[in-house]
């Protein structure tokens, strides 16, 4: 199938220098990079935000804005991207080369069904009738392992699971068997267990398409899984590369060791976790603050439906000071609960006890009083800041709501003392949420939440969308606070090795059931439920050995589960 024979450089990216002109000046975002890929190679480059790899991969398909001045060389079968005419990048986008988009809920048009969006890179480049179109746009689906392709051919996005979804995009990439994939951060935000299934998806892209793939990632443990070679940036240079059996076992580069030691892993918080435990034997356990037995929450069924049961009969505790990690892939509940304790969702069955206050039944306004002393960290600060806003108002912005100060001026050296708290300048409260990185937008949530003091913390995912470097920082930060203000703390997460780092106690939902609860040894160290085992071996370790080994451990898995052995466990 494939155009070259497997030794054949299919892009070669020479002396690349990418400069976009602001008004603050010349920003360099890409400082003389060259790097090769062949057919049938996955080249990974990693970075964290701002070191030039999505704008390295956005200039192979001459996706820059106008702002950006580009030189140097990209070529993709004799033709060299930055010079080629306009006619003649859009005869290489899709053939030459494809991208994957990071999220396909953005890169996919809602109004449109997704054969026609498939069918329309078909149209553009070939003469093909509907019918044919329509015949491999189904192909292509199947291919890409969409169940039932022939009628969900006709589906919206929005009828398809995230992971679905990201499927729909590499089946856009692919119906054209292009000669490289450019794939930028396709697994950022998925469950393990999708993320391992996506990965499995582009390996198979490289075996059967003999397609090259260029990786766009800041997650190690991705990387060790599928890449061949890794290149690493940083402040737009390309600063190390190597094969990644080498990178991950001998780092030469100072900044490849830090990103390597930033990567989350199982048992990283046991040292942790076992202090943690004796201090509380020694003062006793606390108050419980939360206490759910046999809790059902129900979604009311639409035009004829039955209802849709998001929990059920979940039991467990958060006791003062505590931090319990709740861990599980989408729709398993564990954000309806974290709504449901901070009285957003209404329970509908049970018993679920919040601070003394009973949540069946309960009235906004005897639960009024008791909202201050919940915080909650949101999954994306980003949409739960107002961008009209300073910093300091939004973080001030609990403290008028609660009348504990009068306004954003009154409540200033409060601000300051909070950002102080979460490690930013005071100076910061003076910028708008966009002036901040990704990593300080969390730390002003963080912030915001701890603003009246709160009880308890609810943190829903806080950190799933940031860089490694960024992601380890910010749990660091989570467990200094925490240590120093003393909440019980519900942190909900799908990556097990992020809850390791923080929780004293891990409890795992599996379509709305509590399967497994204890602490991070008897979890993560010996998991009982045949789930708690799949979730594990879906996550990647930034170690290509030991990941192939852990591939092998869930293939075994997968194949249980098909023939009917595994998940069956109440």
């Amino acid at each position: 199938m494939s155009k070259l024979n497997e030794s054949a450089e299919v892009l070669q990216i020479d002396h690349l220098a990418v400069t976009f002109a602001t008004d603050g000046g010349d920003v360099h975002a890409v400082d003389e990079v060259s790097l090769s890929v062949r057919a049938g190679e996955v080249l990974a480059i990693v970075g964290e935000s701002g070191s030039g790899k999505t704008v390295t991969a956005k200039t192979i398909l001459g996706l820059l804005p106008e702002t950006a001045t580009t030189s140097g060389m990209v070529l993709i079968g004799g033709d060299n991207v930055i010079a080629v005419s306009k006619a003649r990048l859009r005869q290489i986008r899709g053939t030459g080369a494809a991208m994957v988009f990071q999220e396909p809920s953005t890169a996919l048009n809602p109004v449109y069904t997704v054969g026609w969006q498939i069918a329309e890179g078909l149209k553009a480049h070939q003469k093909i009738s509907r019918k044919e179109a329509r015949a491999k746009a189904i192909d292509i689906m199947t291919r890409v392992g969409i169940p039932d392709a022939e009628h969900r051919v006709d589906y919206y996005p929005h009828q398809f699971s995230g992971g679905q979804k990201q499927r729909i995009v590499i089946a856009m990439a692919l119906v054209l068997n292009p000669e490289i994939i450019v794939a930028d951060e396709p697994t950022t935000a998925l469950d393990v267990t999708v993320q391992a299934e996506i990965l499995d998806l582009l390996r198979r892209c490289r075996d059967e398409f003999n397609a090259a793939i260029v990786l766009i990632t800041h997650n190690m443990g991705v990387v060790a899984d599928l890449a061949d070679r890794v290149a690493v940036m940083y402040q737009g240079k390309l600063v190390e590369e190597a094969d990644a059996v080498t990178l991950f076992k001998s780092p030469k580069d100072p900044y490849t060791k830090k990103l390597l030691a930033a990567v989350p892993f199982i048992g990283a918080g046991t040292a942790r976790a076992k202090e943690r435990a004796v201090q509380r034997e020694k003062k006793g356990r606390g108050e419980v603050l939360v206490k759910a037995q046999g809790l059902e929450i129900e979604y009311p069924g639409r035009l004829g439906k039955a209802a849709f049961r998001a929990v059920d009969d979940v039991s467990f505790e958060i006791a003062a000071g505590e931090v319990l990690g709740l861990v599980g892939e989408s729709g398993s509940g564990k954000t309806t609960i974290g709504r449901a304790i901070a009285g957003l969702t209404r329970v509908t069955g049970g018993s679920l006890k919040v601070l003394g206050h009973e949540m069946l039944g309960f009235k906004e306004s005897s639960f009024r009083p008791v909202r201050h002393d919940i915080g909650f960290v949101f999954q994306d600060p980003a949409t739960s800041f107002n961008p009209l806003q300073t910093i300091a108002e939004c973080v001030a912005e609990p403290l008028i709501v609660h009348e504990k100060a009068e306004n954003a001026l009154d409540a200033r050296p409060k601000v300051n003392e909070l950002l102080e708290a979460v490690q930013l300048p005071r100076g910061f409260g003076d910028r708008f949420p966009h002036e901040l990185s990704g990593g300080q937008r969390q730390r002003a949530s963080l912030a915001r939440a701890l603003a009246l003091e709160p009880k308890l913390l609810i943190a829903d995912e806080p950190t799933s969308a940031l860089d490694v470097s960024v992601q380890s920082k910010v749990l660091e930060l989570f467990a200094e606070i925490q240590k120093e203000f003393g909440f019980a703390a519900l942190f909900i997460s799908h990556d097990l090795a992020v809850v390791d780092m923080l929780a004293d106690r891990i409890a795992v939902l599996y379509h709305g059931k509590l399967v497994e609860e204890g602490i991070g040894e008897q979890v993560l160290v010996s998991p009982q439920h045949p789930y708690t085992q799949r979730l594990l071996a879906s996550l990647p370790v930034p170690d290509p050995v030991a990941q192939a080994s852990k591939r092998k451990e869930l293939n075994r898995i997968r194949k249980l589960e098909q023939e009917g052995v595994l998940l069956e466990a109440d």
